[in-house]
């Protein structure tokens, strides 16, 4: 049975950890060490190798694709909302811990294959690179996964943390590349670099990590079972995979890069919306089937059954809510549809065998919280 009706006494909650607050500090502090490490290696590269100026020029110009990737991702999101503490963490990782440990593991392979005596930067670009750069990246996702398991649901959750640990991995990158092109080739060699990776390639990072993100997410909803394990390794292999493609496009020259981008990268890009556009509206779909439970126990009422597992339906019912009661009321609405979205996914996690000691509590607060988000509405 999904809860009580409502009115019925709370249930006490059950496994209460000791010292939470002593446990959250200590874990914030040890990310802001790790993430201010990282930022001061990054600032200290960037700054050696193309001046003050450069990186000016390569900061400004890194965060306008930002403005385009960041944004679709928070828009994936809005089905089931993440806590922006997680996102905040996922972006920062690829920004600073990601890109300055990529920097030192990268440019320290090609001084070995250097001394091979083989074309260091081609082969550390399109071999070693996309080894290193994934598996730094999906560590994110990995590391929201163990400390915060309750906040991770799915393969849309795995696609949004994955893209963001990626999309702060390509502004770092980028503020190394374009302000290395600006040092060597003026403010030609900026607009020219700002074409290829901020215009027609904002998405390539994203693009490549997803891919491990929907491993993982795939692996979380399986509380058993070879394809948990299978799932993580072949999502991050394919990240790899794509990864070396774009690479070796890039050192393929002019019409290699032509040549790829049009007939690879556009329609792996493309494909890659259409299943995140479809794996949208299943999970919204699940959502929908999910919360009918509580329909039949009068904690949701058909309409609102309907509202919630439509992805169209829930952005009409928080425009009608600002209609009729202004921000206020949207922000209700947001929150009901948050509350129910976070409810279904519990119960998914409940089913599938995946879900906490606590999780009949957990549903409990859920179902009080939706039922406080309802009566603020208009």
């Amino acid at each position: 049975m999904p809860g009580s009706p409502p009115g019925a006494a709370r249930p006490a909650p059950i496994n209460v950890t000791h010292r939470p607050w002593l446990r959250r500090f200590l874990l914030g502090t040890a990310l802001l060490v790790l993430f201010t490490a990282g930022a001061l290696l990054l600032s200290v590269a960037i700054g050696i190798e193309v001046g003050a100026q450069a990186a000016l020029l390569g900061v400004l110009f890194a965060a306008l694709p930002v403005g385009i990737v960041v944004p679709a991702l928070l828009w994936l999101d809005r089905l089931e909302a993440e806590p922006t503490s997680h996102l905040v963490f996922a972006f920062c990782w690829g920004a600073f811990v990601a890109t300055a440990v990529s920097i030192v593991l990268n440019t320290g392979s090609i001084i070995v294959l250097a001394n091979v005596g083989v074309d260091a930067e081609s082969v550390a670009a399109v071999m070693v690179a996309p080894v290193v750069e994934e598996s730094l990246k999906a560590m994110a996702v990995l590391l929201i996964l163990w400390l915060r398991r309750e906040e991770f649901d799915g393969v849309i959750d795995g696609i949004v943390y994955a893209g963001l640990s990626a999309a702060g991995f390509a502004f770092a990158e980028n503020i190394l590349y374009l302000g290395r092109a600006y040092a060597e080739f003026g403010a030609q060699g900026l607009v020219g670099l700002f074409v290829i990776r901020g215009l027609l390639g904002p998405f390539a990072h994203p693009l490549f990590t997803m891919w491990t993100g929907v491993g993982i997410g795939v692996a979380v909803t399986r509380a058993r079972g070879v394809l948990r394990w299978i799932a993580p390794i072949a999502g991050l292999l394919l990240a790899m995979f794509l990864h070396g493609l774009w690479n070796l496009s890039a050192v393929a020259g002019i019409e290699g890069f032509w040549s790829s981008y049009l007939l690879l990268q556009v329609p792996i890009f493309l494909g890659a919306i259409a299943f995140v556009t479809w794996e949208r509206r299943r999970e919204a779909r699940m959502i929908g089937a999910t919360l009918s439970m509580y329909q039949s126990y009068g904690w949701l009422t058909p309409g609102e059954v309907r509202m919630l597992g439509s992805t169209a339906a829930r952005r009409d019912a928080r425009h009608w809510a600002q209609r009729a009661g202004g921000r206020p009321a949207q922000r209700a609405m947001v929150a009901f549809q948050d509350e129910a979205s976070d409810l279904a996914m519990l119960r998914v996690r409940m089913s599938h065998g995946t879900a906490g000691s606590d999780a009949l509590y957990e549903e409990r607060i859920l179902l009080d919280s939706l039922t406080r988000a309802r009566a603020a509405l208009p």
